[in-house]
């Protein structure tokens, strides 16, 4: 049996990485999403819970010098170093994923903490 070049094993390791790279976006981009909702339905135990979620990825992103881990096991597979190298998005919000985001989080946590606080 042939064993598929080392370029065509690395094309396919690094479509699994952006794959689950995409898919954690995803999931923690719900999550701040649905902040702000929660604390408006009054749901300040789920808020709480997606908060804590969120912080998570955050304490991993900053205890791994701003960037997230899978970044580090995508670049092992390729040269390329474009803001979307090793996630299926757009390169702009690529780019600004963490002052996006980020800012919504922080939002979230405001209107959160002043919901709660006005109940």
């Amino acid at each position: 049996m042939n064993r598929p070049p080392k370029e065509v094993f690395a094309l396919g390791r690094l479509r699994l990485i952006k794959a689950v790279h995409t898919f954690a976006w995803a999931f923690f981009v719900a999550c701040i999403a649905a902040i702000p909702l929660l604390a408006w339905a009054r749901r300040f135990d789920l808020a709480l819970l997606f908060i804590g979620i969120v912080a998570v990825e955050v304490v991993v992103i900053v205890v791994n010098g701003w960037r997230c881990p899978l970044t580090a096991v995508a670049a092992r597979y390729t040269d390329d170093r474009r803001p979307n190298f090793d996630i299926y998005l757009p390169a702009w919000l690529a780019r600004y994923n963490k002052e996006i985001f980020g800012s919504l989080f922080g939002a979230g946590i405001l209107l959160t903490v002043a919901l709660w606080l006005g109940r």
